[in-house]
């Protein structure tokens, strides 16, 4: 089976820039977005053999999920059930027969560190969210989830220590939710792999230089670690400020 995640960074801007084309093109069985920045009835995307689902956030413009899947899923849930996590439109869960698919965009800690507390409670409500669905399935997890865990994940460690994304807080979460029960399929596979990253700043030019950080995502269960076959960057693709990851596995 292959997946793809790709925070698209406004969705309709991105049809602009290639994205239908790169759908077509690897022609994946489950494919996720993420920073839709859509309300519902503001854009009609016909892709044929596919299902939509869609979560947009309350507030216009902002964040927003949705997943492309081409198996019909047995239920789909939006949000995690807690009020305070679940306006803006961040996390979709597919079921199927064998597995839990989580599509997710996890709040960013915000310039000056000013939605750290809140990015905190959410990271430990979330992590629970998907030990409850691990408990009765297999669980994949994919998206931004905002964070670069390690200092391989990034090309400048030292210059952003306290910068949102890799701060010690937000590290250690990262850490918590793999040492419960999950793998990074990406260092899984290429545990010593540098200057692989999925996230550079418009504002510096970073991309050209290749001074980015890998911020998105594909985790499992550790339980099915062994299924994963492979774990792709696809940097070469343009059209947002991330790029798409890919995650094949036989499940």
């Amino acid at each position: 089976m292959k997946m793809i995640s790709w925070n698209v960074n406004g969705l309709r801007a991105c049809l602009k820039k290639g994205f239908l084309e790169y759908f077509r093109e690897t022609d994946a069985d489950i494919f996720s977005i993420q920073e839709t920045k859509l309300q519902e009835g503001q854009i009609d995307l016909e892709l044929d053999g596919y299902q939509q689902y869609w979560n947009h956030a309350i507030k216009k413009g902002y964040s927003g999920t949705a997943v492309f899947t081409k198996e019909s899923p047995l239920s789909v849930a939006y949000g995690i059930g807690i009020k305070e996590h679940d306006q803006e439109g961040r996390v979709i869960t597919l079921e199927y027969n064998n597995f839990y698919l989580v599509n997710v965009y996890t709040p960013n800690s915000q310039r000056g560190l000013a939605r750290l507390d809140y990015r905190m409670i959410w990271e430990d409500d979330f992590r629970n969210y998907l030990l409850q669905l691990d408990a009765h399935k297999p669980t994949i997890i994919c998206g931004d989830l905002n964070v670069a865990h390690k200092e391989i994940d990034l090309k400048n460690p030292e210059a952003n220590t306290r910068n949102a994304g890799f701060t010690d807080e937000e590290r250690q979460k990262m850490t918590e939710l793999l040492e419960s029960g999950f793998v990074d399929t990406f260092r899984y596979l290429y545990p010593d792999k540098r200057d692989a990253y999925t996230w550079w700043s418009y504002i510096t030019r970073a991309r050209e230089r290749n001074a980015g950080w890998r911020i998105d995502y594909f985790l499992v269960s550790d339980r099915i670690k062994t299924k994963i076959k492979d774990a792709q960057i696809h940097s070469e693709i343009l059209g947002s400020d991330h790029c798409p990851v890919a995650l094949e596995i036989e499940i």
